[in-house]
């Protein structure tokens, strides 16, 4: 591979790496070619974009991208595949539910909106993660919840003063 075509790979990865926000490593090494491409029909289903890229070709994007971490630079051994996705918990999920089947793909590190997580036993706290979506759809509900009640209550109470007032007319005539 010549030097220019090291050099677009290494911006297109920055480029990845500032659009999505969020990517994981890891290892996939082992695998037939038939699983690595049923694991890429899967990440496309899913809106994951996953490249095997070289460690040396990683670290420059890195650099290149602004991500200022050691820790990711230090997993950066053996065989290397990136998972990109705007949704931080997607390809931890992924990860976990090809799991099912084997003991591939190994979960390098991930980094999440300026969040690194390192080593495969990060995987369960990954997939609890929420995505920037749901936690604004949470942080919307609790405050809708307290208003809804107000409202009901002011309702019942409405009910019940037109149900008080109209009883005691009636005992008045």
């Amino acid at each position: 591979m010549k030097r220019e075509e090291k050099q677009e790979i290494v911006k297109a990865l920055a480029e990845q790496i500032k659009s999505y926000g969020n990517f994981y490593i890891t290892d996939t090494a082992d695998l037939t070619v038939a699983t690595v491409n049923g694991i890429r029909r899967k990440c496309y289903d899913r809106g994951i974009a996953m490249q095997v890229v070289k460690n040396t070709l990683i670290k420059k994007a890195l650099v290149e991208a602004g991500v200022d971490s050691e820790e990711l630079v230090g997993i950066l051994k053996g065989s290397s595949t990136m998972l990109f996705s705007e949704t931080g918990n997607a390809p931890a999920k992924l990860i976990k539910e090809l799991r099912k089947d084997g003991d591939k793909p190994v979960l390098k590190g991930a980094y999440i909106d300026a969040a690194v997580f390192i080593g495969d036993n990060q995987i369960d706290a990954l997939t609890k993660l929420k995505s920037k979506n749901e936690l604004i759809g949470d942080i919307i509900g609790l405050l809708q919840s307290p208003a809804k009640n107000v409202v009901s209550a002011l309702q019942s109470g409405g009910n019940t003063l037109a149900g008080l007032v109209k009883t005691l007319q009636e005992r008045g005539e």
